[in-house]
């Protein structure tokens, strides 16, 4: 394992601690405990990427945009488990862990009319240490979209914080490096508040960087020369629209790039190397990532592992991976192995004590490879 990690001590505090969701998309029924670095494996079908799927839907509602997102995704009969004939209803509830106390969200989302979801409980509470119970705020029933915003700006103390919470727990997905992704292309330089789902404002953020937070820049820039020796610094020159493109220089030469000389391999490790080492305050709450092995080198595979172990240091991480050598950079605690029992995902996470005999001899990758932890196709 390549260690780019410095020990810490700190307590990591706005932890995601529990989530339970019920009837959404195979997933029956989940009560999942959570730890600073969470990495799902399974076989293909057996529910990873619907869990992940779950903070995509959570992304959209705190964007206002819940009944979008329920159009572009099927209606609700795509999100129900089994559809409403069999599960009329998605509950889910997510526990914080904050600095003094318990904040708790919870949801039920009802099928109605046309297909569609509306809410029939949305309730916010806190249970300070120390206290006997907790204060619950009840944000009524039969709304489309999320009232968590307005309560919020109506000055109500749980909802902002909450708001705050589930804002921040982001889901990246950097498979499209085509010819016209947005990460290929210029971007407005003021869109640099924080790395878009898609990267699509990467070259603006990194110029922020640069220019405000050097140490951070060089960090980035550091660890892709790593993965990709040839590189030596990107040339990040706004236009007179205040646009910027992902132009970059090779070492040895003075000849400029654009972005679309990146492989696919490289564009990928340079947006997860920007999300996991941008500045500590910087970082969301929680990183979410699918498979984000694909189209890596397994040296540069080592070297992401290891970016986000050390990411787990100050944020919360979850991400799903197909790659056995992959996972072989992380502790089995980590690890929650997903299998397709009957039909439904089971979530369950592994049991370091009973394995020790196993990785005496094998690598955790080894020991998933043989069936022996499950997540595989039979």
């Amino acid at each position: 394992m390549i260690s780019l990690i410095a020990d810490s001590g700190e307590k990591l505090l706005n932890k995601l601690q529990r989530l339970t969701l019920d009837g959404f998309k195979s997933i029956k029924a989940m009560d999942l405990d959570l730890r600073p670095l969470n990495i799902l494996i399974g076989a293909n079908g057996t529910g990873k990427s619907n869990l992940i799927s779950f903070f995509k839907m959570l992304n959209e509602m705190m964007a206002g945009r819940f009944q979008q997102y329920l159009g572009m995704s099927g209606r609700a009969q795509s999100l129900l488990y089994f559809g409403p004939k069999t599960t009329p209803q998605i509950e889910a509830t997510l526990k914080f862990e904050v600095e003094n106390g318990i904040d708790t969200y919870h949801l039920r989302l009802l099928h109605a009319a046309g297909d569609s979801l509306i809410f029939s409980e949305e309730t916010l509470s806190f249970q300070q240490t120390g206290w006997t119970s907790p204060r619950i705020d009840q944000l009524g029933a039969g709304h489309q979209e999320t009232k968590i915003n307005a309560a919020a700006e109506g000055g109500m103390q749980t909802a902002k914080t909450l708001k705050y919470l589930l804002d921040r727990c982001r889901v990246y997905h950097f498979h499209d490096t085509s010819s016209t992704a947005f990460v290929r292309q210029s971007c407005y330089i003021g869109d640099n508040r924080w790395l878009m789902p898609d990267a699509g404002n990467l070259a603006a953020l990194l110029l922020k960087f640069r220019d405000e937070n050097n140490v951070a820049y060089k960090s980035i820039v550091g660890t892709i020369r790593l993965i990709a020796p040839f590189f030596d610094d990107f040339i990040l020159e706004p236009d007179a629209s205040n646009r910027v493109i992902l132009n970059w220089r090779e070492k040895q030469s003075d000849r400029v790039f654009g972005p679309h000389q990146f492989s696919d391999g490289t564009l990928r490790a340079i947006c997860l190397a920007t999300l996991l080492l941008q500045p500590d305050d910087k970082l969301p709450e929680l990183i979410v990532v699918d498979e984000p092995e694909l189209g890596l080198h397994p040296y540069a595979l080592n070297v992401v592992a290891d970016l986000f172990s050390k990411a787990s240091l100050h944020t919360q991480i979850l991400i799903s991976t197909q790659s056995s050598s992959f996972l072989d950079n992380f502790d089995p605690e980590d690890v929650i192995v997903v299998n397709r029992e009957g039909k439904e995902s089971q979530f369950k996470r592994l049991n370091p004590t009973e394995l020790e005999d196993w990785l005496e001899e094998y690598s955790l990758g080894e020991v998933w490879e043989k069936n022996i932890i499950g997540g595989g196709p039979h």
